[in-house]
């Protein structure tokens, strides 16, 4: 676990016996880093190469540039087996005093440190069954929530240490700005975490939360479908110009073009592709809006060869699916695209509303819930509804 002393941060857990001897103590380790919450993230990484490890048997007190030293209050009998390593309760409670050795009553306090939530939030999350399926929950968790619990800690620990509540998730929630991705995603980590601890939020939390809206003036202007068929000339690489037109045909994530099965774009296919349960969301299937454009963009080809994409590690083993996303993004950069890959997947699903397409369809091709849709498309869903009410009406009156 992570602890502060004395304004540095420094970790605390069962670690290699100095004597070489077999079993582990429970010792304290010198970070020199900041009490901050730049020393908070730079100490979460050097924590996981820690655990790392330790449970490959790596682990040197060389390694680490100092000569280590134990716990005060003498020697802990030897751990037989590695004891869960988070985010400190010296972060949600009182600052350490001078004395403090052991960390026993932590599990007989009424009112749990904040280590010990987040630490059973996350054993919880990743005992789900659902997630325990998908091989991206990895990367779920990195992305989408151990960014904003990492907040949620540096603000407990922040001056007057503050009690875990309501109160303190909207502080943390309120310290993003207005109509920004992060402040939503925020209050989707720090809602389900409050779910899991029992705790009621405020019955406005969803509409303070808000700021993922593309009705929002802020929000970038969506590329027209006459400028989307443009800008591929831009793009030189033929790999890449399929990724391409797969995105804007099919609204896809930037990680989703390399996980999904495209085989029903050979000839005779029905155009119909699968999102495959690698994925951040697992398994769906897409239809293409606009259908003309799996011939405008040359598709076809990735039915009979995949390998027509660029080459991109694919391997979860070896990188993640927020790298892949990373490398699509990295590329519209480099050719200099005036949008990004998420306006190609904002367009489609656009597209999906002009049409008229049901939105339990569209977002369960999107991959994602139907709140969500609503939330993110609202404008358009709104202009729609209104449209065809006022349509309805006039013929009506046509009719009398």
């Amino acid at each position: 676990m992570l602890q502060i002393r004395g304004g540095r941060l420094c970790l605390r857990g069962p670690l290699p016996r100095p004597d070489g001897q077999p079993g582990l103590l429970r010792q304290r380790l010198s970070l020199g880093l900041p009490a901050d919450e730049q020393g908070l993230g730079r100490a979460l990484e050097r924590l996981a190469g820690l655990e790392r490890q330790i449970e490959e048997h790596r682990f040197r007190w060389e390694d680490w540039g100092r000569p280590h030293r134990r716990d005060g209050g003498g020697d802990v009998p030897p751990l037989g087996a590695r004891e869960p390593l988070g985010i400190s309760g010296s972060d949600a409670g009182r600052p350490p005093l001078p004395g403090d050795t052991a960390t026993a009553t932590e599990e007989t306090s009424p009112d749990p440190p904040l280590q010990q939530r987040l630490s059973n939030f996350e054993q919880a999350f990743f005992a789900d069954p659902k997630r325990r399926r998908r091989s991206g929950s990895r990367t779920t968790w990195s992305a989408a929530y151990l960014p904003y619990l990492r907040r949620l800690a540096a603000h407990a620990g922040r001056g007057q240490p503050k009690p875990f509540g309501a109160a303190l998730l909207e502080e943390v929630v309120e310290s993003y700005g207005l109509a920004s991705r992060s402040r939503q995603q925020c209050a989707i980590a720090l809602a389900a975490l409050a779910r899991h601890q029992g705790l009621e939020l405020p019955a406005d939390w969803s509409e303070r939360a808000a700021g993922y809206g593309l009705h929002v003036a802020r929000f970038r202007q969506l590329p027209s479908d006459a400028e989307i068929l443009t800008l591929v000339d831009r793009i030189p690489n033929d790999g890449w110009r399929l990724a391409y037109g797969l995105m804007a045909t099919y609204g896809l994530r930037n990680h989703e073009v390399f996980f999904c099965d495209c085989s029903a774009l050979a000839p005779g296919g029905d155009r119909v592709i699968r999102v495959l349960p690698t994925s951040k969301t697992g398994e769906h299937q897409v239809w293409p809006f606009q259908p003309a454009w799996v011939e405008h963009f040359g598709l076809e080809q990735l039915g009979r060869d995949r390998h027509a994409l660029p080459p991109v590690r694919t391997d979860l083993g070896r990188t993640t699916l927020q790298q892949v996303g990373r490398r699509v993004a990295e590329q519209f950069r480099r050719y200099e695209l005036p949008i990004t890959p998420y306006d190609l997947r904002h367009a489609w699903a656009v597209r999906t509303i002009h049409v008229g397409l049901p939105d339990t369809v569209a977002a369960r091709m999107m991959g994602h819930s139907v709140g969500i849709h609503t939330r993110t498309y609202h404008h358009w869903i709104t202009r729609r509804d209104q449209q065809q009410a006022v349509d309805a009406a006039l013929q009506r009156l046509r009719a009398a």
